[in-house]
């Protein structure tokens, strides 16, 4: 399968929302974007690596210890373990991928809102994104997303393909896994700037970061 194809002007994102290495990379992204004045000039086109589509439903203690460690080297995107109960963690985030695709047809600034927004949610906050009132009260909390449009989509399923177009190239070898950036020059990044390892198994142990490098933003911002 070819690489995908960017629009200059654009950075093309793969991930899932709830993958913390994409949280980072997004949260210093934005941080990055907006303190040298490029919003406007350089859009986020967000596709989904769906890892329970590869892996099955999300696991909590997965993501409860990855929050953990990355908590530690990027303290001001507020991680969180998850609080609310048990039984309203989104072992499924499929119709919130579904949101952030259906939300492009309104721009990509709305689709970024969302997505980001929706990240927070989960990451700071313990809310159930994979919940569909849950999805349609953080769209209505951007301010920029039109939410009767978003929720139309929702119901009739327009984006679900999208999501699942998106999967049969992330299965290729050309994208790596969650996070992975392409540029329109032909750049890409996968997880940038982070390496870790684990201290025991995974969900049961910890992970340790090995190397955080944030230079990949000036390479990517230009």
């Amino acid at each position: 399968m070819s690489r995908p194809v960017v629009t200059p002007g654009t950075i093309q994102v793969w991930s899932d929302l709830l993958c913390p290495f994409a949280y980072v990379a997004l949260h210093r992204l934005a941080a990055a974007r907006d303190r040298l004045g490029l919003t406007e000039r350089v859009r986020l086109d967000h596709h989904t690596f769906a890892l329970e589509l590869f892996n099955g439903p999300h696991s909590r203690p997965g993501t409860d210890t990855e929050a953990v460690g990355l908590g530690q080297i990027e303290p001001g995107a507020g991680f969180r373990v998850w609080t609310a109960p048990e039984w309203t963690y989104p072992s499924t985030v499929l119709l919130a991928a579904e949101a952030v695709h259906a939300a492009k047809a309104q721009g990509l600034g709305a689709s970024e809102d969302l997505d980001l927004a929706l990240r927070r949610a989960f990451w700071t906050r313990s809310r159930s994104i994979g919940h569909r009132e849950v999805i349609l009260d953080v769209a209505r909390e951007t301010g920029t997303v039109d939410v009767a449009e978003l929720a139309a989509a929702l119901d009739s399923g327009t984006s679900r393909a999208a999501v699942m177009a998106d999967h049969e190239v992330a299965g290729s070898e050309v994208v790596q896994g969650s996070p992975h950036l392409f540029l329109a020059d032909g750049t890409d990044l996968h997880n940038p700037g982070i390496t870790v390892h684990w201290e025991g198994p995974w969900a049961a142990g910890f992970p340790v970061v090995d190397k955080d490098d944030r230079s990949w933003l000036t390479e990517v911002l230009g």
